[in-house]
């Protein structure tokens, strides 16, 4: 057995399934999952001391790659100071700042743990401004796992088989309402059927939980004017996207303002963190200010916000990170298609920016049902291919991987040729 084979069995007597999040237990594609020790830039090395090319980058937030010099420096200097004060430091008002210059949406900000926080919180607040109950969301899309998100999900939940979990109540399903991805017509047969009563649509603009889906043109401006239609709270989830197509997220990217956006991943620099903002008089609805309450007791924890705050700033002042991600990542894209056409498969690839991944034995994926119809058989065997030939994949074709900066155009042609050989093993 290696070393990884040992910890798992032994954390398998001490957590449920050996992991503290169920994508990891690699359950989707079989085998043990690997236990990592350290990385750096986009190497990862695990307790037996091998080295995988690592497209996952902590699901997102590895945007500069892992150990980035600048954020190493901080998260030690902010140490000295204490890990958390449980009171206001400048610095909150620091990144709340940077946050508000950022994204176009954002007028102001509250800072939460997680995503899975900032998402709920978004509901709740837009209830208490619409005085509405209901909300709508997409089959596939992922907001973390509170209750009433936890309908038709994504990614982990889709990945375990279970995408209505148990213990949700069927009085908080009743709530959420379930439309396709990228399908504007079943949004507004939704909203006729359910005249007043709906307080929010939420949605991931690049869906990033059933593989990379872009919107369709015309998509997210559709539900931009029926939301001002209708007076819906119109919330985009770039827990994942935010600051990773653009330094204002998919937002800026696509020019359609949200009335909200859920934020997390990317503001940490890799630490837990969340955060919900946007426009004024809505955001004036969250305690102490208004009515609706909210909070948290190591929300705004100075370690993950200095973190935050050194990888926001050079985000901001640099936009050349964003285009050179956008030409390493379509590097990407393009040799995949040539792999993927050399050896006459079918398949569909979806690239966002540095979001990117690939479906087999289908031509398109627009939404939930085509990501499911895919050959999730044949992704697994890829997997595992490029998995001993150190390339780290997600342990799932339901996720997006994601590229750093530190992807070189040498460390992509290692991968690409991982992926060669693993084809003509596998077919």
């Amino acid at each position: 057995m290696n070393n990884s084979e040992i910890l798992f069995e032994r954390a398998q007597l001490f957590i449920p399934g050996g992991v503290n999040s169920p994508v990891r237990a690699f359950r989707s594609v079989g085998g043990t999952p690997l236990f990592f020790k350290s990385a750096k830039g986009s190497i990862l090395t695990d307790v037996d001391n091998k080295e995988y090319i690592d497209f996952i980058g902590s699901w997102g937030p590895m945007i500069l790659g892992h150990c980035h010099e600048p954020i190493v420096k901080t998260l030690k200097e902010a140490t000295n100071n204490t890990t958390s004060f449980g009171a206001p430091t400048e610095l909150e008002a620091d990144i709340a700042e940077l946050i508000c210059e950022m994204v176009p949406a954002v007028e102001k900000v509250r800072m939460t743990n997680s995503g899975t926080e900032a998402c709920m919180s978004a509901i709740r607040i837009a209830r208490g401004y619409t005085n509405k109950e209901k909300f709508i969301k997409f089959e596939g899309n992922y907001h973390g796992h509170a209750d009433a998100f936890l309908i038709k999900a994504g990614s982990g939940a889709i990945t375990l088989g279970v995408p209505n979990s148990p213990g949700v109540t069927k009085g908080t399903a009743q709530d959420t309402l379930l439309a396709p991805y990228n399908d504007l017509e079943a949004v507004k047969r939704i909203i006729n059927d359910n005249t007043d009563e709906i307080a929010a649509i939420i949605l991931e603009p690049v869906a990033g939980n059933m593989g990379c889906i872009p919107p369709k043109k015309g998509f997210l401006e559709g539900l931009r004017d029926l939301c001002n239609q209708h007076n819906i709270v119109l919330i985009f989830d770039e827990v994942m996207t935010g600051f990773r197509l653009s330094k204002g997220g998919a937002s800026e990217l696509y020019g359609v303002i949200p009335d909200m956006v859920t934020l997390g991943k990317i503001i940490g620099g890799g630490l837990p963190v969340g955060a919900f903002g946007g426009k004024k008089e809505i955001m004036d609805m969250v305690a102490p200010v208004g009515p609706v309450y909210q909070a948290g007791t190591l929300s705004g924890n100075p370690i993950a916000m200095s973190c935050g705050y050194t990888l926001l700033k050079e985000l901001n002042e640099n936009p050349n990170i964003y285009t050179s991600l956008e030409e390493n990542t379509a590097y990407f894209e393009q040799e995949l298609r040539r792999v993927f056409d050399n050896k006459n498969l079918k398949y569909a690839i979806n690239r966002v920016g540095s979001m990117i991944s690939f479906h087999f034995d289908v031509n398109t994926v627009q939404n939930f049902e085509d990501a499911c119809n895919a050959n999730a058989d044949f992704f697994k065997k890829l997997f595992h291919g490029v998995l001993n030939r150190g390339v780290y994949f997600a342990p799932s074709a339901f996720e997006s991987l994601f590229l750093s900066s530190t992807h070189s155009i040498e460390l992509l042609e290692k991968t690409i040729q991982a992926i060669e050989e693993t084809l003509e093993e596998i077919l």
